[in-house]
C-alpha cells in the first residue's frame, strides 16, 4: 500500500505537469513539458549525492565515529545493504539525513550534536530511519517529486510572464473558446498543487522510514526517545551548515516549529503523530 500510494502520487505530479503545459501551450506545450520532465529527472538522478553531502562534514575518522560505525555496519548487514558513505558534521544542532540516488550510491551524515545526544538505543533507532531512507530509494523519489514540482512552477512562471507582457489569456480566448480562462487558473494553481502533492509524498516517506526502521531493530522505543530530544533541542539550537535543500532530507526538520495549520507547510509531519503512529505498531523483529 505504501508503494501503491508513493507510486499514485508521483502520477498525479506527472499528470498536472502534462496538463498544465497542454493548458498552456496546447500540443507543443505538452512535450516542453515532458521533455522538461525528463531532464530535470536524469540531472537529479546522477547529481543528488554529491550536491547534498556538505562541504563541512568529515569522514567517519573522528572521535565519535568507531561507535557510530559499528552501528551503521550492524544494521546495514541486517537490512542487506551495502555499507554507505558515512559523514559526521560539525554541528551542535543534533540531526541525521540519507541522500543518494540507490542504496549503491548512498550515503549517511549525522551532526556531532546528535552523537553527543544520543544513547546507544537512541543512536540506532536514529541510523535505522536513515537507512530505512536509502532501502525504500525515498531519495530517489523525493528528487522526482521536487524536480516535477519545479518544471510546474517554471511552466507556469514563464507562462505568466508571457501573459503580462504578449496578452496571452485574451489571445487564448479568442482562439479557444475560453480556453485561456482554463490557462490563467493553471498558471496560479498548478504550483500550489504541485507543492502539496510534493509535500504530503514527502511526509508519508516520513513516516514509513519510521515504520520500517522500527521494524529493522526490532522495536519502536529507541527512535521515539530519539524523536523526543530531537524535537526539544532543535526548537532551541540554531542549524548553521545544513542547506535548506537538505534540510527535508533531515530526521527532524532544522528549528522545529509547533503544529497546527504550519505543519501543513512542512516536509516533516508533526512529531506528536509520527511518535503515537509508532507507539500503535505492533513490530515483528527482522530475521
Amino acid at each position: 500500500m505504501k508503494i501503491l500510494r508513493t507510486g499514485f502520487l508521483l502520477v498525479l505530479l506527472s499528470v498536472l505537469l502534462v496538463v498544465v503545459g497542454g493548458a498552456i501551450g496546447g500540443q507543443s506545450g505538452l512535450k516542453i513539458a515532458l521533455g522538461i520532465a525528463v531532464v530535470m529527472n536524469g540531472i537529479s538522478y546522477f547529481s543528488r549525492t554529491r550536491s547534498l553531502c556538505p562541504p563541512a562534514a568529515r569522514n567517519r575518522f573522528s572521535r565519535a565515529g568507531p561507535r557510530l560505525y559499528d552501528v551503521m555496519e550492524r544494521l546495514s548487514a541486517k537490512a542487506r545493504l551495502p555499507m554507505p558513505r558515512l559523514y559526521v558534521i560539525p554541528e551542535p544542532a543534533p540531526n541525521a539525513f540519507a541522500t543518494g540516488r540507490n542504496p549503491m550510491h548512498a550515503s549517511v551524515a549525522v551532526t556531532q550534536g546528535l552523537l553527543e545526544l544520543m544513547n546507544d538505543e537512541e543512536l540506532e533507532g536514529v541510523i535505522a530511519h536513515e537507512l530505512s531512507h536509502v532501502r525504500n530509494y525515498d531519495i530517489l523519489t523525493s528528487s522526482i517529486a521536487a524536480t516535477i514540482a519545479a518544471a510546474i512552477t517554471y511552466l507556469a512562471s514563464i507562462a505568466k510572464w508571457g501573459m503580462i507582457f504578449g496578452g496571452y489569456g485574451r489571445d487564448r480566448d479568442d482562439d479557444r473558446g475560453g480556453g485561456g480562462l482554463a490557462a490563467i487558473l493553471m498558471i496560479f494553481l498548478a504550483p500550489f498543487a504541485a507543492m502539496m502533492l510534493q509535500l504530503f509524498l514527502s511526509q508519508t516517506r516520513e513516516y514509513s522510514a519510521d515504520e520500517t526502521g522500527a521494524r529493522m531493530v526490532g522495536q519502536p522505543y529507541g527512535l521515539i526517545s530519539a524523536l523526543q530530544k530531537l524535537g526539544a533541542y532543535n526548537q532551541r539550537i540554531p542549524t548553521t551548515s545544513v542547506s535548506p535543500s537538505t534540510s527535508a532530507l533531515c530526521i527532524v526538520k532544522p528549528l522545529f516549529g509547533g503544529g497546527g495549520l504550519s505543519s501543513l507547510f512542512s516536509t516533516h509531519p508533526p512529531l506528536e503523530k509520527r511518535i503515537q503512529a509508532l507507539r500503535e505498531m505492533t513490530v515483528t523483529p527482522q530475521r
